[in-house]
Order: structure tokens, then sequence, then C-alpha cells
């Protein structure tokens, strides 16, 4: 027997919100997602510090939604995939009705899947990559070690950094973007 059509949540908090490209979706982006633990502790492969849910290093901001187009949570899972040009295993979902999903922590999962329930959605789906701070850079996660490691990019991929931080959705407000424009970094 076919399950009937989900309404099936994106939750996005960096690039994906300010730059979703052909991501399938209705309406646009809301205020209201379920909060997680965020900060720029990613080196993405152009150097940039990405936001990443971090259960050590995170603060938990609220994040944003969009409906996706898709009624099924693999199709969502697909298009999220697509999207952020990275493997399935690295999307994020929950699917109440089939009491299913996947993602890097239990806790996120159950934090999520309380909020679609309240929000009374169907299910929900992110992006689920890890910090790979230390992994990239050789040095323990720290808001001074990312700042030096910010400064320390060729002025192309500083200003490509910055541009993102600053892109990212204002409430989205870490340790590490409070630092950045404390020191008026992120202003130049």
């Amino acid at each position: 027997m076919r399950r009937a059509a989900m309404e099936i949540a994106i939750l996005g908090w960096g690039s994906l919100v300010w730059d979703p490209r052909e991501l399938p979706r209705e309406g646009s982006w809301q205020t209201g997602g379920q909060r997680l633990p965020l900060e720029f502790s990613r080196v993405s492969t152009d150097c940039r510090l990405t936001l990443v849910i971090d259960l050590t290093h995170g603060e938990w901001c609220p994040t944003r939604f969009v409906m996706s187009r898709r009624t099924d949570i693999d199709d969502t899972i697909c298009d999220v995939r697509a999207r952020e040009g990275t493997t399935s295993r690295n999307i994020g979902f929950v699917d109440l009705g089939a009491g299913t999903g996947r993602g890097r922590s239990g806790a996120i999962c159950s934090e999520i899947r309380n909020w679609c329930a309240r929000e009374g959605l169907d299910g929900a789906v992110w992006t689920d990559l890890c910090p790979n701070f230390e992994d990239q850079t050789g040095n323990d996660y720290s808001v001074g070690n990312a700042v030096a490691y910010l400064e320390g990019l060729p002025k192309a991929g500083r200003e490509a950094a910055f541009r993102y931080i600053r892109n990212a959705p204002h409430e989205v407000n870490t340790s590490l973007r409070r630092e950045l424009e404390r020191s008026g970094l992120l202003s130049r």
C-alpha cells in the first residue's frame, strides 16, 4: 500500500538558505526551524569555514525551513544531497510516519522529530556534515584558532570565507561570528 503524500521540511542555516540554487522547494525560507548547535567549524573544499551541527563547539541557534516540493522523503534526501554535492549518508532525515531517521546524533534526530510533530509535519531533511576543523588544520577548534585560520588564508580565500559568514542568516549568532563582528574583521 502506498503512503499518502508527505509534508516535508528542509532545514537550513547556511548557504542552503541564501544560495539554494535549483533545490526544489515550495515558497520561501521561514524562520522558526528547530534550534540546533551550530558553529563555523567545517573547512570546505575551497577553504571557507562553513556552518555545521557541532555538538562540542556549537551554540544553539534558530534555523530556517522551507517546504520541499517533493512528497517522498527519499526524493527530498536526493534533492538536498545533490544541492550539497555530497553523499546521502551526509544528509539527515526523520520520517514520522515510518518511524525512521538518520543522523550523526540521535539526540538531534529526536529534537527534529519533536519539532516536526509540533509543526504538523511528516518529516524533515537537513545537511548533516561533520565538523572537520581539527582534521583539516591540525589544530583544535577554538574561536582563536578559527580567527587565526581565516586571517592566514590568501586574500581571495579570506574574502570568500568572510562573505559566507556575512551571508549566513543573522539569527545564526555563533561564538566565532560574534568575535569576527566585535573585532571588525567581518566589516573589512
